[in-house]
């Protein structure tokens, strides 16, 4: 698995919501369920490198797959994480490193396909959506 995602980016339920500040799930497609895309799922823990339980929205935890694809083509299992690039671009995360993240833009697939590369990455804020420091990606956070 190499190095996994540091803890401190990952949020611990508490009265069943998040730490504010943490990595958000952008969209999720739980298994036996539909498209879910809302504020309240978030990262727990990290399983292998494109492996995480995440919490969803109905308090329950799931582990599943990060895809780097937009909400739309998720299946069953899967879910994804938006990162916005310094030209405001929006791209998907494909894999977490501590201070970096390889993304893709335009994948319908999340491996083979779309523009991807790599970029470091801040967490956003909860308030507004932060503008990235040039050369940098944001990510939206609970």
């Amino acid at each position: 698995m190499g190095r996994p995602l540091n803890k401190s980016r990952m949020s611990v339920t508490t009265g069943g919501q998040g730490v504010a500040g943490k990595i958000e799930v952008t969209a999720y497609y739980p298994t036996g369920g539909s498209l879910q895309q809302n504020d309240n799922a978030y990262i727990v823990s990290q399983r292998s490198s494109r492996k995480f339980k995440i919490h969803q929205a109905d308090s329950t935890l799931a582990v599943m797959d990060l895809r780097a694809v937009a909400p739309a083509n998720l299946t069953a299992g899967q879910f994804c994480v938006r990162v916005t690039l310094d030209d405001s671009t929006v791209a998907y995360v494909e894999k977490f490193y501590n201070n970096t993240v390889h993304y893709r833009v335009n994948s319908t697939n999340g491996f083979t396909d779309g523009t991807s590369g790599w970029v470091k990455y801040s967490l956003g804020s909860e308030t507004d959506d932060s503008t990235p420091i040039s050369g940098q990606g944001v990510i939206d956070v609970l």
